[in-house]
């Protein structure tokens, strides 16, 4: 089978691994980056001085995946372990195996125990890997993200092999690149934590708003560029809200969750590849052993977990050819959050004491492009997707035999704005206004929102033709943030919002002389 050099590399350090007497080892390398080949190749290599293998799956689906993949490696001594699967044959010298069939039935001897996704730590595990019958034969785990809490506890993981990076296949040209957006920023702050990432049930209930749903489709719209897209969401019910405005967008799309049947899901992925279906919203079942061409990938799940998130990243990292860069629509503030997918990086096993494990300097925070919402490298002063340069400015106001004020970033960013476009701003928002019949007084409490004064009367003459993007995503946000003001404050009729917001649409402005 080829090989290429970072796989024979993973490989060579595998076997250094167990003979320093390593007989749990985890070998990481990145989603995309081959896995299954570099099992097939240890397989082989144990078959040829006659060693029986267990290759062990988290999931049914991988089990046939597994198995095409094996048998295009050329191993076709193939048992399977799985409920009364056609290809169940127990004398076979290679047998794949589900974990959930593995803890209902007696296991089969072996001299060499695989775990495919190991970071996902079931019960049977601890109970098999520290059976006396099994201490003298090796487990090697293999992951895309071994950086689950407690891997390297006693009993478990002794080892952690790092294969190659993302950072490294992605210059290499093994992997694809990406770019990121960040065109919403939800507000989670009153989300509680619960084992270590978001309540689901209060996540559900922030994400599954008709401004943010409805704020996913349409910047799918204008950058997902029609894309192959996978869009991952909070819950069912938020899937499938999803997809259900999606489609009443025109856009074909489709739902997947745990109970979508293993028939239904082939035709599903059969529909995406062919190209009938442009995006698949599905709930946390495509984070692993999907290998489809995906282009796009929406979060629309916020995270706190660096697993979670890669395994999310990682299904749009795979080349094809014409594949310049996956796009990342990031509706969670996850990147601005964890970073970009290519700093994550763990040095060694987190062994449950506590103390966090050994961790390469953590890189700056991306940040976020004020035009365009494009996540740029830190330093980075032009935006390499739409060109904007942020001018530089002095927050210190100096005036002879006087001192002035020293003001904050945002309120020196608001008064540095220049004239033409704070005018060109109150022209859109009159514009907005008539288009939706609106009266004059929310383009004033708009640009007040924005500018903190009032403006001048001047500006009630000039005039525009369209609203720019950066300028309807403004008032998107605005809508989202006063709604969200007036939902915390219980408020429902129009008339308590105008007296208790002085934002509401049809409200007047005060009188100007």
């Amino acid at each position: 089978m080829e090989l290429r050099d970072y796989q024979k590399d993973a490989i060579a350090k595998l076997k250094q691994a167990l003979v320093a007497g390593h007989k749990r080892p985890v070998l990481h390398s990145p989603t995309g980056s081959g896995k299954t080949v570099i099992a097939a190749s240890v397989v082989e290599m144990a078959r040829q001085k006659g060693k029986r293998v267990i290759f062990a799956v988290p999931a049914l689906s991988l089990i046939d995946q597994t198995v095409e993949r094996f048998v295009s490696n050329g191993i076709i001594e193939i048992g399977v372990m799985q409920g009364d699967h056609e290809l169940t044959d127990a004398l076979r010298p290679v047998q794949v195996c589900s974990v959930q069939t593995l803890a209902r039935r007696k296991i089969p001897k072996a001299d060499l125990v695989i775990i495919d996704e190991c970071h996902i730590q079931f019960r049977l595990f601890d109970k098999w890997m520290n059976d006396p019958e099994w201490q003298s034969v090796p487990f090697v785990g293999l992951s895309a993200t071994p950086w689950a809490k407690g891997m390297g506890s006693k009993g478990r993981w002794d080892h952690l092999i790092i294969g190659t990076t993302t950072r490294e296949l992605i210059d290499k040209g093994h992997l694809s690149n990406f770019k990121v957006y960040a065109p919403a920023h939800p507000d989670l702050s009153g989300v509680k934590t619960k084992a270590g990432d978001y309540d689901i049930t209060e996540l559900g209930g922030v994400m599954n708003t008709s401004a943010l749903v409805a704020d996913v489709v349409s910047t799918w719209m204008t950058k997902g560029e029609n894309q192959p897209t996978i869009c991952f969401a909070v819950d069912r019910t938020h899937a499938k809200h999803l997809q259900q405005m999606f489609a009443e967008s025109g856009v074909p799309a489709e739902y997947m969750d745990a109970y979508t049947t293993l028939e239904q899901r082939a035709g599903i992925i059969k529909r995406f590849q062919d190209g009938h279906t442009k995006v698949i919203c599905n709930v946390g079942v495509l984070t692993t052993g999907f290998d489809a061409d995906v282009r796009c990938i929406i979060l629309a799940r916020p995270t706190r977990s660096e697993i979670l998130y890669s395994q999310m990243i990682g299904r749009g990292l795979r080349t094809a050819s014409g594949k310049d860069h996956c796009i990342i629509l990031d509706h969670s503030d996850t990147t601005l959050r964890l970073g970009f997918v290519t700093d994550i990086h763990h040095d060694e096993l987190d062994d449950g004491s506590g103390r966090r494990p050994q961790k390469e300097r953590s890189a700056p925070l991306p940040k976020e492009c004020p035009k365009c919402s494009f996540l740029k490298p830190p330093k980075t002063p032009i935006c390499p997707a739409c060109g904007f340069k942020p001018e530089g400015r002095d927050d210190t106001e100096v005036a002879e035999g006087e001192l002035h004020e020293l003001l904050d970033r945002k309120t020196a960013k608001v008064k540095s704005t220049s004239i033409s476009e704070q005018i060109t701003f109150y022209a859109e928002m009159r514009l907005h206004a008539e288009q939706r019949g609106f009266k004059h007084g929310w383009a004033y409490w708009a640009f007040k929102d924005k500018f903190k004064s009032s403006p001048p009367r001047s500006f009630d003459s000039a005039t525009v033709n369209y609203i720019r993007p950066e300028t309807q995503s403004w008032i998107r946000a605005r809508n989202i943030r006063k709604s969200k003001a007036r939902e915390k404050m219980g408020i429902t009729n129009g008339k308590d919002r105008a007296a208790s917001t002085g934002t509401l649409e049809n409200a007047a402005a005060p009188a100007r002389g």
